[in-house]
């Protein structure tokens, strides 16, 4: 194994150059902190995107309210934009200092698209964004809807017949496969969802629940990927969605960032030099959270500092940026299996895109144990009353892993962060969970109850 070639150098090579490595092998909990982190002025003039493409993706989805609200009724409170709450959660935050024996300075918050309406996850925001505007660039290509057009008429039989002569797919996990085919299929697309061994069985039957088509693999989220690419290669009248790539997945994604400006204002927190912003970000391939990080940051600029989790048997992006070889390598290239019960970050490679993007953007990278998502589940269901799947519980854990490790406790100590901390705001981006099916969310539980009293 140590002589084995990864992207030109054997891992005994890749070892030496980071020695971190050798518990990431091993599947150990780390906290990495990622060297070519930098200033924001300097990090933007490498990137191609802009906040004026975030605004475009925001003056959309406002266009595509109305359509939003007609037919999805729970989204009418919000006039069809589709968001969730930010909330303090005081009496988790208690358990977790209890459960690990540190102090959490500042404020613990916990951004809940678990609860996002129409599909229950992040994923509501960048999948769904890119279904809308592929409908409006057909629709107002063959002329039969102009941009300052009410979008309301979209639920028309008119327009649902319009698009069933087109199709759309996608490869997932779960999440971005159920955005996607709700979604789509509201609008009267034929879709294919290409899903994972490790996507859960509720997920696909409710997709099927929908007309949704399902290829299922034996294999893992990349082959599903690509055999989803393939399949839209083959046909010219059929759209793919490239979780790995799409820039506008990534763009719907980043509008997150304007709307939690103004939840944090409404709320009385501040966000400057001297009120840090922290937040922890589950990461699978690294579409969601990257584009969220890309938000942030224009919003924010150097005063927010965003970390992804990854499972420890998962950390696909991790391995990533500390090698700067992208989607060159994977984790199973390591003797890592990719087995994990946090199946929305079950990826063994990670997306060049989001790498190169966020390389002098992202502060860092922490991993967690399957068995604490369990646990951290269970506590939150008690704490708070919220319930979470697996891997959106990932975000947890960050707060003290930056304050506990020798590497956060370094970040903190080179970012002259140390004496804000107290004024600090620390955000746990909380993935997915709402359309877990209760008899399923009782077992998650009844296994984090186990395993708390281990």
């Amino acid at each position: 194994m140590e002589n084995k070639i990864v992207a030109d150098k054997t891992i005994k090579a890749w070892k030496k150059e980071h020695p971190l490595l050798n518990k990431i092998i091993a599947t150990r909990e780390v906290f990495w902190v990622n060297p070519n982190y930098g200033k924001f002025k300097d990090a933007i003039k490498k990137i191609s995107l802009s906040k004026k493409d975030v605004e475009d993706a925001q003056k959309r989805l406002k266009r595509f309210a109305p359509f939003i609200a007609e037919v999805f009724p729970e989204t009418r409170k919000k006039d069809g934009i589709i968001e969730s709450p930010v909330i303090l959660i005081p009496e988790m935050k208690k358990k977790i200092q209890e459960l690990f024996s540190q102090d959490i300075f500042g404020d613990l918050l916990l951004k809940c698209d678990g609860h996002l309406a129409v599909s229950g996850s992040i994923k509501a925001r960048g999948g769904i964004y890119e279904v809308l505007k592929h409908a409006e660039n057909l629709a107002v290509k063959k002329n039969i809807i102009t941009l300052k057009d009410n979008y309301s008429i979209m639920a028309t039989e008119k327009f649902k017949n319009f698009f069933s002569g087109y199709s759309i797919a996608v490869g997932s996990t779960g999440n971005l496969g159920l955005s996607i085919g709700i979604i789509g299929a509201q609008l009267g697309f034929k879709v294919y969802v290409h899903m994972s061994s490790d996507a859960k069985k509720w997920k696909k039957d409710l997709l099927r629940d929908k007309d949704v088509t399902i290829i299922e693999y034996d294999s893992d989220y990349n082959q599903a990927v690509e055999h989803g690419r393939k399949q839209a290669l083959a046909d010219p009248m059929m759209h793919f969605i490239d979780d790995e790539n799409s820039h506008d997945l990534f763009l719907g994604y980043a509008v997150a960032a304007c709307r939690l400006k103004n939840q944090l204002n409404k709320l009385s927190f501040t966000v400057d030099e001297n009120h840090p912003l922290f937040v922890y970000l589950p990461c699978g391939v690294g579409g969601g959270p990257g584009g969220i990080c890309f938000g942030l940051k224009l919003i924010f600029k150097d005063n927010v500092h965003c970390f992804f989790a990854e499972p420890t048997h998962s950390p696909c992006m991790l391995l990533g940026l500390m090698t700067l070889q992208h989607d060159k390598i994977s984790v199973q290239d390591f003797g890592i299996d990719n087995n994990t019960k946090a199946d929305g970050l079950a990826v063994g490679r990670p997306s060049a895109f989001v790498g190169k993007t966020l390389r002098n953007l992202i502060s860092g990278i922490y991993t967690v144990e399957d068995d604490l998502l369990y646990i951290l589940l269970k506590h939150l269901c008690d704490t708070e009353n919220i319930f979470m799947e697996p891997s959106a519980i990932a975000g947890i854990p960050g707060p003290v892993q930056l304050l506990q490790s020798a590497e956060g406790k370094k970040y903190l100590r080179e970012n002259d962060l140390n004496h804000k901390m107290k004024k600090a705001v620390h955000i746990i981006w909380g993935t997915g969970g709402s359309m877990v099916p209760p008899d399923i969310m009782d077992k998650y539980k009844e296994r984090g109850q186990y395993l708390s009293k281990r």
